[in-house]
């Protein structure tokens, strides 16, 4: 069951297909699903925050399984998207099929698409996988999203200039904007100043944002020129529903969770302190544990299935499906998170 409980996340594919070729409220199967039945269920069930035995944890790093997991869903996912552009020329513009499909198939792409290319492209040493990973993220337009999380997020999270760090009081419809923009400057920044200490100009094609760019821009023409600009259009539209998606659950992994400066200015090491978690069943098997975010802030270089789940971490009140609509709703976060807030604040 340990290894089986990631194949739930394949369930997303297998409603979409369903709302793809389904009227009605039947078209809304995969949004009722994961943002209502699942939650319904996380709080229904008991979480679970085992870990792997420590003799255990050094086999199941190097399992195959896992990795054959996501590569296979990388297929899945290219396959659905594929089959979403032969559907939705046929879905009237503006209907409620319409709009079911496109929130689907974003539910997809930042389920498929972001979170299994976060994963692959954290494996810089594993050629294959990082370029899996880069496909991943070019199919939702957001290479910047590699040298700015790693070279960016992952050293700067908790201070003030991480864009992708929620404030405590922060809406969410803001920080969205501000943590898109504000990584995509700070990917260019890194990579700039990562090209002039190898010697190399800031814009050539040393510089991975230069190549990101242009990829970007040529697979962003070759589309239009497949699918004709109609198609393009409502691509533009999932890939901002699913960077919404992204965003809102880098806000819930963060929010107001800083790192002290001591005196000199100096700020405390990463710890597990500053990530919220989630033992939820549901939100983990779906996320392929993402929501044990506090121990892959702390050791990034960590596969997903050995993320372990510690007492001493912040502890979200629900899983990541549930909380994710309850930040659409500021007050009411605000109402319940504030609250945790100041817990964790008087633990640490």
């Amino acid at each position: 069951m340990r290894k089986l409980k990631f194949l739930l996340a394949f369930t997303v594919p297998i409603v979409s297909v369903y709302g793809f070729t389904h009227d009605g409220w039947h078209s809304w199967t995969p949004i009722l699903l994961i943002f209502g039945v699942f939650p319904f269920l996380e709080l229904m069930l008991p979480v679970d925050s085992a870990n792997i035995e420590e003799k255990l944890a050094a086999d199941e790093k190097d399992a195959p399984f896992y990795d054959w997991i996501l590569y296979i869903a990388v297929v899945v996912y290219l396959a659905t998207f594929a089959y979403f552009f032969t559907i939705i020329p046929n879905t009237p513009f503006g209907t409620l099929e319409f709009w079911a499909r496109l929130v689907s198939m974003g539910l997809m792409c930042s389920i498929f698409g972001f979170n299994i290319g976060h994963e692959l492209t954290h494996r810089t040493n594993h050629g294959f996988a990082y370029f899996i990973g880069q496909i991943q993220l070019l199919s939702v337009i957001n290479l910047h999203f590699i040298p700015y999380h790693i070279g960016g997020h992952h050293l700067n999270v908790g201070k003030p200039t991480d864009p992708s760090t929620a404030n405590k009081g922060e809406w969410l419809y803001t920080f969205w904007l501000r943590s898109q923009v504000g990584g995509y400057f700070q990917a260019w920044q890194i990579e700039n100043k990562r090209a002039i200490l190898n010697g190399h100009a800031p814009f050539s094609l040393q510089n991975r944002m230069v190549k990101y760019t242009l990829v970007t821009i040529a697979y962003l023409t070759s589309l239009n020129f497949i699918l004709g600009l109609y198609s393009l259009g409502v691509y533009l539209l999932v890939v901002l529903i699913s960077t919404f998606l992204l965003e809102a659950i880098n806000y819930i992994e963060h929010y107001g969770l800083k790192r002290k400066q001591d005196e000199a200015g100096r700020y405390e090491p990463v710890r597990h302190h500053h990530s919220w978690n989630s033992d939820h069943v549901f939100g983990r098997a779906l996320m392929f544990n993402l929501s044990r975010h506090s121990d892959h802030h702390y050791n990034g270089s960590l596969k997903y299935q050995v993320l372990k789940s510690l007492p001493n971490t912040p502890q979200m009140p629900t899983g990541y499906p549930a909380m994710v609509v309850l930040s659409l709703f500021p007050p009411l976060w605000f109402y319940v998170m504030n609250r945790r807030l100041e817990s964790v604040a008087q633990s640490n």
